[in-house]
């Protein structure tokens, strides 16, 4: 693989969470029973017009924005002819050599830029049900669902690459809130254009087009397959074939589709029914005084405002909803004391999400929206571990029952008398019942044996139920040892 530089282009179509169509008023609804999302527009009956729908242009612009592009005052509808099932028309209204957005970038997580050639508005096509035998059904409820296409420069050079360059796209969507990308219900899909060449070579090679991609993963693994099918193809002699590929996931392989003979010519030719989309400045600024703060300018915020290392920054910024908890978190406890130092606080609750938070979301294969304890209550339970009301032990316990079931962490303290002991002579109490239990360590600590120290205190902590605090518990063995 060192003889040969990687050559990878993405092709990435968005849709756009407007509540109708891009030409007609009906609803754009996941999941309603097949074919009832239809009118005469979108099904394309003779003599109807389309009319454009004005927030999808609000969306299209709000996504060049945010993907460093140029936004062009001028931009042109086409018929992109050919013909399938789902496709009413036997066109697709799409945007051709003149798009809304052109020549923007997005940076890798490394900083590495890849360049945006141009991401313009088009209509989604309906969706075909493939029973068993031959037989198929159309569902046209998608049809002429509004759509976003982002097409990318030849600038990704791996696999990996690939992987990251679709987080960072999906997340800045996210962030503008102009879609939900969620790949299972097909508001996200992705196409991958694969070469290879000599290494340091000026000519691409001969590509191929990789689809049936439902996963980052599957486009990542779909690459990694099609790089050493390129190789082997022409170290053995023979030639790469221009071609459309499908994507197997349970094989782990891809298969021919279409080659380029066969591939569509599609004759493009500008759409007679839908003028000329015109843009001024003062409607190009209206969306740029409503763009949010989007994930770079956030990662600064975290690490200047709250001291956040880079790591633990970008951990938060995956998700706005995330980052938007965080900083709502920290506010509630500085809130509840104004005199604790932000950034320690900060640095609490970072990793209370990264670690506590996050990890029992993956494993319960949930998403942070369904989170559902509030950042009032997640505040509170940080400032009870502040000012030693519970011992960190204790916290997690509490953190659990709030996940489970949503109650304050005063309630779930009251409720199991979890609340930290900090008298000191009740204490003392339990560490000479541990030393009187345990002669034997005694000895080993006063033979120079002091890590036993750590198992006394665990002996103490149980006999507690983990309610004893441990700055205390340390202090007060160490005494009690060292006089012995």
């Amino acid at each position: 693989m060192d003889k040969y530089d990687i050559v990878i282009g993405l092709e990435v179509h968005i849709q756009l969470n407007t509540n109708t169509k891009i030409f007609c008023n009906c609803s754009t609804k996941f999941g309603d029973e097949p074919n009832t999302n239809v009118c005469p527009v979108c099904t394309a009956m003779p003599g109807v017009l389309p009319v454009l729908n004005k927030k999808v242009v609000d969306y299209a612009i709000k996504v060049g924005l945010g993907l460093n592009c140029s936004i062009n005052k001028l931009s042109v509808f086409s018929r992109k002819q050919y013909f399938y099932p789902d496709l009413p028309k036997n066109y697709q209204i799409s945007q051709y050599d003149k798009p809304i957005c052109e020549n923007g970038y997005i940076n890798l997580s490394n900083g590495k830029k890849i360049g945006i050639t141009r991401a313009h508005i088009e209509e989604d096509a309906g969706k075909l049900i493939h029973l068993a035998g031959d037989e198929s059904l159309v569902d046209y409820n998608r049809t002429g669902v509004p759509l976003i296409e982002i097409v990318s420069e030849p600038d990704i050079t791996s696999p990996s690459e690939s992987y990251d360059y679709l987080v960072r796209l999906k997340q800045l969507i996210k962030y503008l809130g102009v879609s939900d990308c969620n790949m299972e219900e097909g508001s996200l899909r992705c196409d991958a254009n694969i070469s290879i060449k000599p290494r340091g070579s000026r000519l691409f090679g001969t590509k191929t087009e990789i689809k049936n991609l439902n996963s980052f993963k599957a486009v990542e693994k779909s690459l990694e397959y099609e790089i050493n099918r390129h190789i082997e193809v022409i170290e053995e002699g023979n030639k790469i074939i221009q071609e459309t590929r499908l994507w197997d996931d349970k094989k782990g392989i891809t298969v021919s589709m279409r080659s380029k003979e066969e591939a569509n010519d599609y004759r493009y030719f500008p759409e007679p029914d839908l003028r000329n989309l015109v843009l001024d400045d003062e409607w190009i600024e209206n969306i740029k005084k409503d763009m949010p703060l989007l994930p770079d300018e956030r990662l600064k915020i975290l690490m200047e405002d709250y001291d956040l290392s880079n790591y633990d920054a970008n951990v938060l910024i995956l998700e706005k909803s995330l980052v938007e908890y965080f900083e709502e978190i920290v506010g509630c406890i500085l809130d509840l004391d104004e005199n604790l130092d932000k950034k320690t606080v900060s640095k609490q609750v970072s990793n209370w999400l990264s670690v506590e938070l996050l990890g029992k979301l993956n494993k319960d294969n949930k998403k942070i929206e369904d989170n559902k304890i509030s950042a009032k209550d997640f505040a509170k339970l940080i400032f009870l571990l502040n000012n030693n009301t519970i011992s960190g032990k204790i916290g997690k316990i509490v953190f659990e029952e709030m996940y489970n079931s949503c109650k304050s962490p005063d309630e779930i303290i009251k409720e199991k008398n979890l609340v930290q002991i900090t008298d000191s002579k009740e204490i003392e109490k339990f560490v000479l019942e541990v030393l009187d239990n345990n002669p034997k360590s005694v000895s080993d600590y006063k033979a120079g044996k002091v890590k036993i120290i750590g198992f006394l205190v665990g002996q103490i902590m149980q006999k507690t139920k983990g309610k004893a605090n441990p700055s205390l518990v340390n202090q007060l063995l160490k005494a009690k040892l060292d006089a012995k």
